[in-house]
C-alpha cells in the first residue's frame, strides 16, 4: 500500500508539473503583462508627481507675482518639466551617474510622458468653465486641478507602456537602476 501511495504520489506530482509547465507559459506571460503594466503605472506616476508639483508652484508663484493666466501656465509647464526631469536625475546622480550622462537619460526617458501629461492637463483646465482662472481660494481650481491630473495619468498611461515595450521612456531610467522589463 506505501508502493501505491509512493507511486501515485510521482503520478500525480509529474501530471501536476507537467500541467504547471502548460500553466506557466500562460503565467509567464500574464506575470510579464502585470509586470508591464505595473512598470507603466509607476513610470505615469512618476510623470503624474513631478507635473502636479511643477504646476501647484507654478499657479502659486504666478499668482503671488499678479502674472497673466497665460504667463502662469507657462510658468506651470516649465516647472512641471523641471520637477519630472529631476525626479529622475536625482536617482541617476545617486548611481553615480554624471550630471550631463544623467540629464541625458532623463530627456530621452520622460520628455513624451511629461508633454502628453501637461497637454492634456492644460487642455482639460481649459474646458472646464472658470478653471483657468480660478485662483489658490476658490474651490473650482481644487476640484478641476486633480480631475485635470487624473485625465492626464489616463491619458499618459498608454504612453509610457508603449515606451516601456519598446524599452524606451522610464525602461531607459530603470536599467541604471538594476530593474529589466
Amino acid at each position: 500500500m506505501a508502493r501505491n501511495i509512493r507511486h501515485q504520489s510521482h503520478t500525480d506530482h509529474s501530471h501536476a508539473g507537467h500541467d504547471h509547465s502548460e500553466n506557466n507559459s500562460h503565467s509567464h506571460a500574464g506575470h510579464t503583462a502585470t509586470s508591464l503594466n505595473k512598470m507603466a503605472a509607476s513610470a505615469t506616476l512618476h510623470c503624474l508627481t513631478g507635473c502636479a508639483i511643477g504646476e501647484v508652484t507654478g499657479l502659486i508663484i504666478g499668482t503671488i507675482l499678479r502674472w497673466t493666466t497665460l504667463q502662469t501656465i507657462a510658468l506651470a509647464v516649465a516647472l512641471a518639466f523641471l520637477f519630472g526631469y529631476m525626479l529622475s536625475t536625482l536617482p541617476l546622480l545617486k548611481t553615480g551617474m554624471g550630471f550631463f550622462a544623467a540629464l541625458s537619460v532623463v530627456f530621452a526617458a520622460d520628455t513624451l510622458s511629461i508633454a502628453t501629461m501637461e497637454l492634456v492637463d492644460n487642455t482639460v483646465m481649459a474646458l472646464i468653465p472658470g478653471a483657468m482662472h480660478a485662483g489658490l481660494v476658490n474651490p473650482i481650481f481644487w476640484i478641476s486641478m486633480p480631475f485635470a491630473l487624473a485625465v492626464a495619468y489616463v491619458a499618459a498611461y498608454p504612453v509610457n507602456r508603449y515606451l516601456l515595450t519598446k524599452g524606451k521612456g522610464h525602461a531607459l531610467v530603470m536599467k541604471y537602476h538594476g530593474h529589466s522589463h
